[in-house]
């Protein structure tokens, strides 16, 4: 009999709060004009029995349900972030190129204003390649002869001067920048007009050598292009003083120079398509030199060939 009881004594109890439970959800339901009447005494016992009985059944019925509605926010806020990353990587990637554009429009501003100032054509430029041995400091551009670039050019940027082209082929230049070793300019003090020459010394810095030991030149001095020498016109920036020394038993005074343009961070130069008178001369006389003809024919004013020349002289020199 104890076993029978421990059998069905737990199903027992759980159909009789059934059946009480569901009297109650039955009994509740009356006519409307009896809702605010009192309860009779026996669905008040059955209401006070099963209403514990529904708040346990309903504890973790809530707590799977708002665990799952919690699960599925989870997963909708994660599908948002998502689409927030991406989007905050679209904008950051649009801001970054119209910062680029803000840029490169101002370096284009401030170019088109030198240009005008110093009227001579500049041609833009992208920088393909840099050499950065220790003895020769040079970049590679795209732009050559099919576009009007010829060796002699001055190279700068909206900063200031970066060199000289030096070499060309149909579509690619070859420009020497301040650093390199061969690289010296006429230059100038702008405060103080005191005169030098700008040298590259194969480092970040440059060496400005003064005629006159006794030159008014302090650190931060401006440097400018003097326009003397045939290569760059004057007043276009070189760089700021940076460092006096003595220039031992020399007559002269040296300053190093920080250049106005960081030379290892080229991406775009102008190339000024108009050589100065000096080096316009030098440029046309090796030309010249290149494309020398021989003797002229006096009957026809063509060159003529080694062996008409030679029969010429022949002539010439018979009796």
């Amino acid at each position: 009999m104890p076993d029978l009881l421990k059998r069905i004594g737990a199903p027992l109890v759980v159909a009789f709060l059934l059946i009480l439970t569901i009297i109650s959800m039955v009994s509740d339901r009356r006519p409307d004009d009896d809702v605010r009447a009192a309860l009779p005494w026996w669905q008040a016992v059955v209401l006070e029995v099963t209403a514990p009985i529904e708040r346990i059944i309903s504890a973790p019925i809530d707590g799977v349900k708002g665990f799952f509605t919690n699960y599925v926010d989870l997963l909708s806020v994660r599908s948002d972030n998502r689409r927030l990353r991406r989007r905050i990587a679209e904008i950051e990637a649009e801001n970054l190129q119209f910062r680029e554009a803000l840029v490169s429009s101002g370096h284009l501003a401030r170019v088109a204003s030198m240009r005008d100032e110093i009227e001579i054509p500049m041609l833009p430029a992208e920088v393909v390649g840099l050499d950065v041995a220790p003895w020769f400091r040079s970049v590679l551009v795209d732009r050559g002869t099919q576009h009007g670039v010829e060796p002699g050019h001055p190279v700068i940027t909206h900063k200031g001067v970066v060199g000289v082209v030096t070499a060309t082929s149909d579509h690619a230049a070859k420009a020497m920048l301040l650093l390199d070793r061969q690289s010296a300019i006429d230059a100038l003090v702008q405060r103080s007009r005191s005169r030098g020459v700008l040298r590259g010394v194969g480092r970040a810095r440059l060496e400005f050598e003064f005629v006159v030991r006794s030159a008014d030149v302090v650190v931060g001095d401006e440097v400018v292009t003097s326009g003397m020498g045939g290569v760059f016109p004057k007043g276009l920036q070189l760089g700021r003083v940076a460092e006096l020394r003595d220039a031992g038993g020399r007559l002269t005074r040296i300053a190093i120079i920080e250049p106005a343009v960081d030379l290892g961070r080229l991406e775009q130069v102008f190339v000024m398509l108009r050589r100065g008178p000096t080096m316009d001369l030098l440029y046309h006389a090796n030309r010249a030199e290149e494309d020398l003809p021989g003797p002229i024919s006096v009957s026809s004013g063509q060159p003529l060939a080694a062996t008409e020349v030679t029969e010429s002289a022949r002539v010439e020199d018979e009796p």
